[in-house]
């Protein structure tokens, strides 16, 4: 695997990658190329190969075949479905973060209280992080996230587990985010969020890509069988 600038612009280019755990292959020949601005939406059943891609897109998984290209000086996040929370206060999780990063710790903390505000957690930002309820410790996952001014943000099911209204709460932020100029890549069931939020949706399944399209046309029904099958029935039966 190789970890440079992609030769041909964008930000991250994937060439031929493969993941394998075992005899299980959860990613095959992915070609994948994402570009600054995006806000690029992974689509599939349960093992298609979503969480596994997030994971190789942000280094966090090694390919055991292809290319990666990707600036290695580009910052990058992750959020997760269900965001770790250390067992300290909901400022400190933020703070840490950046403090790993190499930000002085007063300067730390006044950064993270901005990043609560962001969120709309400044008022609970002495409490405990893991009293917080689902919703807010999404935020406050989200809020760590920001603090460190990532250019690509990627995230693995963010609202899954929230309730309609805290699901409402955390797709604000990601648009708002997005309107500010951070590129999106985000795994999601939800298809509705995928086309309230995404501009581009690719589709897995078996680890392979079988479409890969611009939002509206992805959802245009007379134009996605044509373009995949697979990925026709999948909507078809989201849908239904």
């Amino acid at each position: 695997m190789a970890t440079r600038a992609p030769a041909h612009g964008g930000l991250i280019r994937l060439q031929g990658v493969g993941v394998a755990f075992g005899a299980v292959q959860a990613l095959q020949g992915v070609d994948l190329r994402i570009e600054a601005g995006e806000r690029l939406a992974l689509i599939g059943a349960n093992g298609s190969g979503k969480s596994t891609l997030l994971r190789v897109l942000n280094g966090l998984l090694e390919p055991g075949c292809g290319t990666l290209l990707r600036d290695a000086a580009s910052r990058q996040a992750m959020v997760f479905q269900r965001p770790y929370m250390l067992r300290t206060s909901s400022l400190n999780n933020v703070a840490l973060a950046l403090w790993l990063r190499g930000v002085r710790w007063r300067e730390a903390r006044e950064q993270a209280l901005a990043a609560l505000a962001r969120v709309g957690l400044a008022e609970l930002a002495l409490r405990s992080a893991r009293t917080l309820s689902g919703g807010q410790q999404q935020r406050l996952a989200l809020a760590r996230a920001w603090a460190l001014q990532p250019q690509v943000l990627f995230l693995d099911e963010p609202t899954a587990s929230l309730d309609p209204h805290a699901k409402r709460e955390v797709e604000a932020l990601m648009a708002s985010f997005a309107q500010a100029g951070m590129t999106l890549v985000f795994a999601s069931h939800n298809l509705g969020q995928v086309k309230r939020l995404a501009s581009r949706v690719v589709y897995l399944e078996q680890g392979l890509i079988r479409a890969d399209a611009p939002v509206e046309q992805f959802f245009d029904r007379s134009r996605l069988a044509g373009l995949s099958p697979e990925a026709d029935l999948f909507v078809k039966g989201e849908s239904a």
